[in-house]
């Protein structure tokens, strides 16, 4: 009897019931969840926050430290000393995989696989995109600044200020490098705010815009050629990595996949970045990624204003590329439509279905689509190279 005794009591304390300490555990639990319904039932980038959700519950299980711990945050204490040894000694199955979010190697994979779905024709058929691609980044800008004033540090308004990109990849990237300890928050933040797309642009772009000006129809784009496709990531990369060497990683693996998809010699590496390496990555990235939210880590007060200046960032991320649009449909005598700017935002091709959608709600008969997605995709390029330039000042 005392054996059976003995061995329900060791039962019940390596349970996790007996583990559980603090009611930050609970709450992270039911906030995983309430992101995994999120995820899956109404599909707010359910590639991703999936991952990160579940990522969130199992590093935030009550389990003792130990065989049964999947993260240790011990481990990743001394950003700056990082032990890979003894990560790969101690650590459990997330500390493993999330060092390939610290190394960059996940982003930048992800970002391979990007542009190899990418086409940057309609980009180029009009360059005028790449401006309208650049003034989306303006709510980066005024995030960082909210952010110091607010009184976070550099590296933390500059991987605060990336949400406004709205570039899941890019955010992660950036934070691992500058302040890894935001890393949940940012991630949640930025993939919740490219999942809300539809609900906060509309109303922004509806109250800069005149019903006139969102009624404007725009000329056919013109045919771009194969020569130009090819050249298009070899010179971006080129005279972009010249000027900021720290946004080779990101950069230099988008034009690479682009270069794949484009230069029709080797089709077999283009599928596998856009589909078997990039299903793979996203899996590692959102899970590590999840894992990091580590109750003692994510419940503060810096997380509700993390979440409060991401929104700030992405409105006015919008902001600036309606107004650019605004300032171009003037000098151009109207031919182009301002709605077209709030797609520089990166969230391809979200945002330019959102601009589509706002377009023919002013004129049924207008069609936005395909000029929306070259500052959409310009925009993805302005969010790289956003990131590079935050790294190279604060990094």
């Amino acid at each position: 009897m005392e054996m059976i005794f003995d061995t329900l009591r060791k039962l019940w304390e390596s349970s996790g019931f007996a583990n559980l300490v603090d009611p930050g555990q609970v709450i992270m639990i039911i906030l995983a969840c309430v992101l995994l319904y999120l995820g899956i039932a109404r599909g707010f980038e359910p590639l991703l926050l999936v991952g990160i959700a579940f990522g969130m519950l199992l590093t935030n299980m009550p389990v003792p430290y130990g065989d049964a711990r999947i993260f240790t945050p011990a481990l990743w204490e001394n950003m700056e000393n990082i032990e890979y040894g003894r990560i790969l000694r101690e650590g459990g199955l997330f500390d493993i995989l999330y060092i390939g979010v610290k190394a960059g190697i996940y982003p930048s994979l992800i970002f391979l696989g990007v542009g190899a779905m990418t086409d940057f024709g309609p980009m180029l058929a009009n360059p005028r995109s790449l401006l309208l691609g650049a003034a989306a980044q303006l709510g980066i800008y005024c995030a960082m600044i909210l952010a110091i004033t607010f009184g976070f540090n550099g590296l933390e308004a500059g991987s605060i200020a990336i949400i406004g990109g709205a570039d899941g990849p890019t955010a992660i990237w950036l934070t691992s490098k500058l302040a890894p300890h935001l890393l949940g928050a940012i991630a949640i933040a930025a993939y919740s705010y490219m999942a809300l797309v539809p609900l906060i642009q509309p109303p922004i772009m509806r109250a800069l815009t005149t019903k006139k000006e969102r009624e404007v129809k725009m000329e056919q784009l013109r045919h771009v050629s194969k020569t130009e496709k090819i050249l298009f990531p070899i010179v971006v990369s080129i005279a972009t990595i010249l000027v900021l060497p720290s946004v080779a990683p990101l950069l230099g693996c988008l034009m690479l996949g682009n270069l794949l998809r484009e230069c029709g010699v080797v089709d077999r590496l283009s599928d596998t970045a856009q589909n078997t390496l990039m299903n793979i990555v996203v899996i590692f990235l959102s899970v590590s990624v999840g894992a990091t939210t580590v109750y003692t880590n994510f419940l503060k007060t810096e997380t509700l204003l993390i979440v409060l200046l991401g929104l700030l960032a992405f409105a006015f991320s919008t902001v600036g590329g309606v107004l650019f649009g605004k300032l171009m449909y003037k000098l151009t005598g109207g031919k182009i439509n301002p709605l077209i700017g709030s797609a520089g935002v990166s969230a391809v091709p979200m945002a330019a279905r959102v601009a589509q959608k706002e377009g023919q709600r002013a004129n049924p008969s207008n069609y936005l689509l395909m000029h929306a997605m070259g500052p959409n995709v310009a925009g993805v390029i302005g969010s790289a190279v956003a990131a590079g330039f935050l790294l190279a000042v604060f990094g």
